[in-house]
């Protein structure tokens, strides 16, 4: 496989106003997110933005930045976009999106979504986490997969919902937002329209389980700390202070 990896962002977020370039230690959060991306360490990466601002920062820090549009509706399209603009002659078979509000995800983890792509049937790669607070098992933001346990914490998905699933006895695994896509697969998904249960449960990887497409998760052992709020952007100082 040759991967990139590709971190989509733009300035749309109203509880965070200009989240990508939040400070943390004299760094803007989309540069914190771009050096996890290279620590892991399999391959080219780039900052996908439809934001001059975005773009001149990753620049600034020694990082690749690539122009998209700005009529997107999801950071897929986006990386499709940017992939062509990038790699026009299809160098790269294997594309890793990495959301661009994960300034401290594990480049393990990272590395852990990719190694699912040596199994040829999987169409697409993503992460989970075990829930061990019980007040997230019921909440919607948090979004479960229900998947076949196949070893090695490695699950076959078969659903993901906001609902609290599957009923029964069990541990209830929490989605982490990391996608390891092969390039048809990217490339067939987004030539699809939303789906029924994507549109219903607001979740755009049922599109691909709607579409016939087999996704594995790896299980990591913690959820990455996502930025949206000003208490979470503190949260991320306090972890990267040591860095």
């Amino acid at each position: 496989m040759r991967p990139i990896v590709l971190i989509p962002a733009r300035l749309a977020a109203t509880r965070l106003p200009d989240k990508p370039l939040a400070d943390i230690h004299g760094l803007p959060m989309i540069v914190h997110v771009l050096r996890r991306a290279q620590e892991a360490d399999i391959g080219p990466v780039a900052v996908a933005t439809d934001t001059p601002r975005i773009a001149e920062a990753v620049e600034a820090a020694g990082g690749r930045a690539v122009m998209t549009r700005g009529d997107h509706p999801s950071g897929s399209d986006r990386i499709h976009e940017a992939l062509g603009r990038l790699d026009g002659e299809g160098c790269y078979d294997l594309v890793i999106n990495v959301q661009g509000d994960l300034p401290t995800i594990d480049p393990a983890a990272i590395r852990a979504a990719a190694a699912l792509m040596a199994a040829a049937e999987v169409a697409l790669g993503t992460l989970v986490a075990e829930i061990v607070r019980e007040e997230e098992k019921a909440a919607s933001q948090v979004v479960k997969m229900v998947g076949t346990p196949l070893g090695g914490g490695r699950h076959r998905a078969l659903y993901f919902t906001r609902a609290t699933a599957p009923w029964g006895e069990g541990p209830l695994y929490h989605h982490i937002g990391l996608y390891a896509w092969r390039r048809e697969t990217l490339a067939r998904f987004v030539a699809l329209p939303p789906s029924p249960l994507e549109r219903r449960e607001k979740l755009e990887q049922l599109r691909a389980l709607e579409a016939g497409m087999r996704i594995d998760a790896q299980e990591v052992p913690v959820v990455p700390l996502g930025v949206d709020t000003a208490d979470d952007l503190e949260r991320a100082r306090a972890m990267l202070a040591s860095r």
